[in-house]
């Protein structure tokens, strides 16, 4: 009995490994995702990975174009009273960012983490707003875009 314990526990051990170095190899063949850019207003958050880009490759003027009427981007509400919370990963950081409305530069460069903008701002139409809802992107990059990340801000009131 114990020969036949110890084959079947062979088994299930190389079994076991088995599956695991499928799923390594499965798992190796994934894209790595992109860095994270988070829009966050009181207690609501949405995050999103890269739009365009996020890579580390610059992006060609065309693209960026392109990735600004991008359909399928993520939004919030946000009272004009409230304060927008925008982060980026370190890796968008550390390349420098900027954060557009409408595809305008709202922001300079920065290499910090995080910044808070007066939600008022988003819907200001001194600052290019139009309407009841504002395209935010993060752009990555100081000079050449290398990455970029869409929300949309509807206005809450």
């Amino acid at each position: 009995m114990n020969t036949l314990q110890s084959v079947v526990r062979r088994r299930r051990a190389v079994a076991v490994a088995g599956v695991v170095s499928a799923g390594l190899l499965v798992l190796s063949a994934c894209d790595k995702p992109t860095p994270m850019a988070t829009v966050t207003v009181g207690s609501d958050s949405v995050n999103s990975e890269a739009t365009c880009g996020g890579e580390g490759d610059a992006l060609k003027q065309s693209d960026l174009a392109g990735c600004l009427k991008d359909k399928g981007i993520k939004s919030i509400s946000v009272d004009p009273d409230e304060t927008v919370r925008i982060g980026v990963d370190p890796e968008i950081a550390d390349k420098g960012w900027t954060i557009l409305m409408n595809g305008q530069p709202l922001t300079d460069s920065s290499t910090k983490t995080y910044r808070t903008i007066p939600g008022s701002v988003f819907f200001n139409a001194q600052y290019g707003a139009q309407g009841n809802s504002t395209l935010v992107s993060i752009k990555e990059g100081e000079k050449d875009a290398s990455g970029l990340w869409n929300f949309k801000l509807k206005k809450d009131a």
